[in-house]
């Protein structure tokens, strides 16, 4: 599992946390803001974009990584996500499109007041994936 450096962690975690001044969440008043971290070291923001009709909405990790695969972007080291509110965690919809970029992102998290640090695929251990489709 590839660790991040301290600094590398501080500055993902402070991208994921800038990027909540532009979250969209008139229903919920749940801001959510993630920062991925390229392969090549480059980072990209996300913020959660809330709907009427909720299903809609979209999580700031998948607008985080759809930001980065729009600028040609398919290797990921790892992606940050924060809440103001506190603990806060990808939820099932964005654990698996996660997975979908590699089993060895690392995700970056507050969980119980500590920097948490978890491949996703600890977080999603049996992940749906290109092999199923092989098969």
């Amino acid at each position: 599992m590839p660790v991040l450096t301290h600094e590398q962690q501080t500055q993902l975690m402070a991208a994921a946390k800038a990027s909540i001044r532009h979250a969209y969440m008139p229903y919920s008043n749940y801001s959510v803001g993630a920062a991925v971290l390229t392969s090549d070291d480059q980072i990209f923001s996300g913020i959660n974009i809330e709907n009427a009709a909720y299903p809609a909405g979209t999580c700031a990790e998948r607008v985080a990584l759809g930001n980065a695969i729009s600028q040609g972007h398919t290797q990921f080291k790892a992606i940050a996500v924060f809440s103001p509110k506190g603990e806060i965690s990808p939820c099932g919809i964005c654990r698996q499109f996660i997975s979908e970029f590699g089993p060895d992102i690392q995700i970056l998290f507050q969980w119980q007041g500590q920097l948490q640090q978890v491949a996703i695929k600890e977080l999603l251990p049996f992940s749906f994936s290109k092999t199923q489709l092989n098969a």
